[in-house]
């Protein structure tokens, strides 16, 4: 019987090596999955490259990973905003890489990672600091830089509702970066706020498909663990 949940956060992020590249899913707060980002600081791993969509703010989640000094490398879109007080401080100290890409191709090179697509020409960035060093083609009298795609040895993501084969809905604008970082990483490991029986999602409305999900653990959304505290 296939069954993907697992019973705590440690043994969804099991596994992570120091040095590893983590795909971590989220559009600044949304879709951010902490729990699973509190569970690989614990773990006590060391010198990761993180890809995602920000750096996190305030002095959780990614900005936590950040302030504990467990990052060498940022690969993101976003990485200031009002509250990124922890990446100003740790990167204006030099103790932290930063390799920034434009949203769209963050998006694209982690899709093409999914895809086994190696790389794609894009005309964004051409003629910028962004495309140093990287080849550039013309195709029909425009040039485009080219891009190589983005995998992951793991992907964190948080889901609205998981059953135990691991397909995955999303709620609302949940529904980011998180279903391409599925598909892009060795082992993908998602965070789930409702589990539902073998069957009960609609086909239609599932975003990620159980092939690409290793691991699932409950993370009770905060609301329904409110009200099962009241009852």
């Amino acid at each position: 019987m296939i069954d993907k949940f697992v019973d705590t956060i440690a043994e969804a992020v099991g596994g992570v090596r120091d040095g590893a590249t983590v795909l971590v899913g989220g559009f600044g707060s949304v879709g951010q999955p902490d729990a699973l980002i509190e569970g690989l600081i614990d773990t006590g791993t060391r010198e990761l490259t993180i890809v995602a969509n920000n750096v996190g703010s305030g002095f959780v989640g990614l900005a936590k990973l950040l302030q504990v000094g467990r990052v060498r490398k940022m690969i993101c879109s976003y990485p200031r905003s009002a509250g990124s007080v922890v990446f100003e401080e740790v990167y204006a100290t030099g103790r932290l890489e930063l390799e920034l890409v434009p949203q769209g191709t963050l998006a694209e090179r982690i899709r093409a990672a999914g895809a086994g697509i190696p790389a794609f020409y894009t005309p964004t960035a051409v003629g910028t600091r962004l495309a140093e060093g990287k080849e550039v083609r013309e195709f029909n009298g425009r040039r485009y830089v080219l891009e190589e795609a983005l995998p992951g040895d793991m992907a964190l993501v948080e889901a609205w509702q998981a059953d135990r084969w691991g397909n995955l809905t999303y709620r609302r604008s949940g529904r980011n970066f998180n279903p391409l970082m599925a598909m892009a990483a060795k082992v993908t490991v998602a965070q789930a706020h409702h589990v539902v029986d073998l069957g009960a999602l609609d086909p239609e409305a599932v975003v990620t498909q159980g092939v690409c999900v290793d691991r699932v653990v409950h993370v009770p959304y905060p609301a329904d663990s409110a009200e099962a505290a009241h009852d």
